[in-house]
């Protein structure tokens, strides 16, 4: 994931008590889903393509059961990680005072842009990686965004995959994104197999599928989560659905948590090409270290 401004489609539906609060800037307007769907696998990136009428069939499912939030973006693409923050966001601004769009997200955005972005206009939400095997956004920006009122949106929540079985119960085809991710290859997927495992013997317990588990445990990190989990296959659609009803106490989330230690996760989250364009390594410079042009 790279540093672009991210627009979210928001509707504001009750349906089949998919339905709630996301973010104090988000209640003003009113209700997302608690699950969304992360629509960039559907043409192309990490899971592969599918031709437009699986496509379509798939969206038109999700919306069916119930699904309104659809996380959308019109460019995915490099060499925009450090440009100027502040002359891109007074021109969003005014896009939303004019009433062209609704709110204002970020994706893979640091602490600094955050709070740099939401004082020229408040951020509605930020996209970031979060699931069982990727938590570092939990010291910083979880607690930042709760401090502005900002919902936090985790993409990848299944860990790549990993905890739907993904290189685990099926193998990766040779030209996926996956089979150069540091921690689907060689010895470090021996290694992290245990989590998988773990992860399984906790769903058992709890009568759901690992998948199930790993997303309820993302959608039980608080109410201005909305984790959007992607898919070209209309069964994992219904199951990730699913996850949903899968209910959680404090103990549960604390035993779920143990079984994946993080310090103990094999390999980096994501390439080094793309890690170079994340909020660790990608930070948009003060607008007093650059001429802004009228």
């Amino acid at each position: 994931m790279m540093q672009w401004w991210h627009r979210i489609w928001l509707e504001m539906v009750k349906r089949d008590g998919l339905v709630f609060d996301a973010g104090r800037e988000v209640k003003e307007g009113g209700l997302v889903t608690k699950l969304g769907f992360g629509c960039m696998g559907l043409t192309g990136g990490n899971i592969g393509t599918v031709t437009e009428e699986v496509g379509i069939s798939i969206f038109k499912h999700a919306f069916d059961k119930g699904i309104t939030f659809f996380d959308t973006s019109d460019i995915y693409g490099a060499n925009h990680a450090n440009e100027i923050l502040v002359g891109k966001m007074g021109e969003l601004k005014k896009l939303v005072e004019e009433g062209k769009i609704k709110y204002i997200g970020l994706s893979e955005a640091s602490p600094d842009t955050i709070r740099r972005a939401h004082k020229v206009h408040p951020i509605t939400a930020v996209q970031m990686e979060w699931s069982l095997w990727t938590r570092d956004i939990e010291e910083e920006i979880v607690p930042l965004c709760r401090e502005l009122g900002i919902g936090i949106v985790p993409y990848s929540p299944l860990g790549r995959g990993f905890f739907a079985g993904k290189a685990i119960l099926e193998s990766l085809p040779a030209n996926s994104f996956l089979a150069s991710h540091p921690r689907f290859r060689g010895e470090n997927l021996d290694k992290n197999k245990i989590f998988y495992s773990r992860i399984e013997k906790l769903a058992e317990k709890h009568g759901c599928t690992p998948a199930q588990l790993a997303l309820a445990w993302v959608l039980h990190q608080g109410d201005d989560v909305v984790p959007i989990p992607g898919t070209t296959k209309i069964k994992n659609l219904d199951e990730n659905i699913g996850s949903i009803g899968v209910k959680l106490t404090e103990e549960d989330i604390e035993e779920i948590s143990d079984a994946v230690p993080v310090h103990e996760v094999a390999g980096a989250r994501t390439q080094d090409f793309v890690a170079a364009l994340s909020w660790k390594f990608a930070n948009t410079p003060p607008a007093k270290d650059h001429k802004i042009s009228t």
